[in-house]
């Protein structure tokens, strides 16, 4: 939010301001909810969980949340906030087919025994499952403009599986962003995903994933063996803490 201290991460002194200047900025009252949006070593998760607290007590969110908090860290999250009464209603975890670390971690599964909800993001993988980058880096792209996306992540791994992945998203009838957020939500781990789009055609593209959630074993097979884990998650030294 700011540069030098308390410019970032969990202390209550960096949640309760950028809230409040989030608020101003936007002319909103309230939000409906708050994220903690990275786990903070250096700050007692008590102090992190406290500052959400207050943020609803104090009637500036409805509600609050986590975000890239691996499946140890959720747990303890969770628990202080459920003893200080304003429990944890959703995590927000990157996740994608080129980006798995929730699956190695176990959060799913966390989180369905903890009853939290999880809406995932970059389920496109910024992009890179949408065919935007198998030519090239195009210009105003995230990647050309050197932003949340690193071209060196871009690799030939990475382009071979999406090619593979585009094939196999033509045969059932989809667009390749279309199958990425169907298998994002498959089997009901995930409550929702945020798609981050930036244009109008990508919303309608991306909202016709409902014709198609279902895959079968032999797809799911598939899938996992022309896609892996790519190395591409650039939230992972928080969600590794």
């Amino acid at each position: 939010m700011w540069p030098g201290p308390y410019g970032e991460f969990g202390s209550r002194k960096y949640l309760i301001a950028s809230c409040d200047q989030s608020l101003k900025r936007m002319g909103l009252d309230y939000v409906d909810i708050f994220y903690s949006h990275r786990f903070d070593p250096e700050t007692p998760l008590e102090e992190t969980m406290g500052a959400l607290d207050h943020i609803v007590r104090s009637g500036r969110a409805l509600y609050v949340g986590i975000s890239s908090y691996n499946s140890k860290r959720t747990r303890e999250a969770v628990a202080i906030l459920r003893e200080l009464g304003t429990p944890c209603v959703i995590h927000q975890p990157s996740y994608n087919l080129l980006n798995r670390w929730v699956e190695k971690d176990g959060l799913k599964e966390t989180l369905a025994e903890l009853g939290v909800g999880s809406i995932a993001f970059t389920p496109l993988a910024q992009g890179i499952l949408t065919k935007k980058y198998l030519g090239g880096i195009p210009e105003g792209s995230r990647a050309a403009q050197g932003k949340s996306l690193n071209p060196a992540t871009i690799s030939e791994s990475a382009l071979a599986s999406v090619r593979a992945l585009d094939a196999m998203a033509q045969a059932r009838g989809q667009t390749l962003a279309q199958m990425a957020i169907a298998w994002v939500l498959r089997g009901g781990g995930i409550t929702t995903a945020l798609i981050g789009a930036s244009k109008p055609e990508q919303i309608v593209d991306c909202a016709g994933a409902i014709g198609n959630l279902a895959f079968t074993e032999a797809e799911l097979v598939e899938i996992d063996r022309i896609s892996s884990d790519e190395g591409i998650n650039l939230w992972a030294r928080s969600s590794a803490e």
